[in-house]
């Protein structure tokens, strides 16, 4: 027996859905290889920036803005301590070296003199009255030496007579014997006498000199004391400009402390910051230009501070040469920094495309001059107006330069 089998070709449910998964997947797909259905955006020409790319000289440098300031700047600072009593220079002044700038008083010191000067008279009569001493010493020794030389002159005259009359006989034995003993213990007391004259004598001048020397070195004390009266009028170290003065009247000031600076206005310096992009290629004895009104001025790069903040790090310069006319504390000058030397490379203008592609991409516009499309590139070193182009571009193409924020998701323009 047979049996019939049907023909059911109607699809299920889940056919259908799998279907429409897989349609799905596909449109996403030609999406993607297509660009999407925003791929092309109208753009008008008046809205962008086209750029030619060119083969030319690459000047490689960096821009800076810098400020005036002093070539060095000095510390004002008092040697005593002491308060305020007046302040003969205001900030701004022109100053020459040894002006004095602010007065001091200080009773104690002045105390101290007075106490120094009182111990250096004390010590002054001290000396004279040693002096005196001494002096009547050596008299009285210088007596008792003649007296002492004229009792020896007679004992000897004595003993040469008892000896003649000994010899013939006239005088006894013990006579003559007494005779020679007190010569002999005359001359051995002078001979002791002689020595004990000659040590006083060094003594004396030996304690003399080192009274002297006391006396002396309590002369300078005092005259250092006096000097330091003297420094109580803070002074100028050199000449320059006051820049500050941190003081007021009745102000108790310690010695060594900060009190002002001074400028100064031999020579100046500029003062820029770099980014931190150029770290490793900013160094020592590198050379700037300055463009002013009437002339235009090198500078060389003095010293790289090592600290980066904020994303930049701070830099030198001096002129090379002579200043400019006119020129003050703090104003504004504007550096080209030359980081190497010039080569012909393919560059392009510098524009805004770089804050969205970071160098990476570009809109290259064809020769119909109606569309643009998106092409990597790779950009190299940058200055204020150009930058040079690595790879991805050629002389002669054309580019967009301006921002990209408007269409930085789209791979083509149409041009209009």
């Amino acid at each position: 027996m047979d049996i019939k089998i049907e023909n059911n070709r109607r699809l299920r449910p889940r056919h259908v859905a799998y279907i429409a998964c897989g349609l799905a997947v596909a449109v996403s797909v030609v999406w993607m290889l297509t660009g999407g259905s925003n791929s092309a955006l109208k753009v008008s020409l008046a809205d962008v920036t086209v750029s030619c790319v060119e083969a030319a000289e690459f000047k490689d440098y960096t821009r800076l803005t810098g400020s005036v300031k002093p070539f060095s700047v000095v510390q004002i600072s008092p040697e005593e301590g002491g308060i305020v009593m007046e302040k003969v220079v205001e900030e701004g002044s022109h100053v020459d070296k040894g002006d004095v700038i602010v007065r001091l008083s200080n009773s104690s010191l002045d105390l101290q003199i007075l106490n120094a000067e009182s111990e250096l008279a004390e010590k002054q009569n001290l000396l004279r009255n040693t002096q005196v001493a001494m002096q009547q010493d050596r008299l009285n020794n210088e007596t008792e030496k003649v007296q002492l030389d004229m009792d020896t002159q007679r004992k000897q005259r004595a003993y040469e007579q008892q000896l003649r009359l000994y010899g013939e006989h006239l005088v006894s034995r013990e006579d003559y014997q007494r005779a020679l003993e007190d010569y002999e213990v005359s001359q051995n007391k002078h001979r002791l006498i002689s020595q004990r004259l000659l040590q006083d004598s060094l003594y004396r001048t030996v304690q003399m000199e080192q009274m002297e020397d006391n006396l002396r070195s309590m002369r300078r004390s005092v005259q250092m004391t006096r000097e330091r009266k003297s420094r109580l009028e803070v002074r100028a170290p050199i000449s320059g400009e006051l820049g500050l003065l941190d003081v007021e009247l009745g102000q108790s000031v310690a010695a060594g402390q900060m009190i002002g600076q001074l400028n100064d206005l031999s020579n100046y310096k500029i003062q820029a910051l770099v980014d931190e992009h150029y770290i490793d290629r900013v160094s020592m004895g590198l050379t700037a230009t300055c463009v002013r009104p009437d002339a235009t001025y090198r500078l060389t790069l003095r010293k790289v501070y090592p600290e980066v903040r904020q994303g930049r790090f701070q830099t030198d310069f001096v002129f090379a040469g002579p200043h400019p006319d006119g020129i003050r504390t703090g104003q504004t000058y504007y550096l080209d920094l030359e980081l190497g030397e010039p080569s012909t490379s393919v560059v392009i203008p510098r524009g805004a495309f770089f804050q969205t592609t970071g160098g990476l991409w570009i809109f290259v516009v064809d020769r119909s001059g109606t569309r643009a499309y998106r092409r990597s590139i790779r950009i190299g070193r940058q200055n204020p107006q150009f930058d040079e182009v690595v790879e991805g571009l050629e002389p002669g193409e054309r580019v967009i330069t301006s921002g990209y924020e408007a269409f930085k998701d789209y791979s083509e323009l149409r041009l209009h």
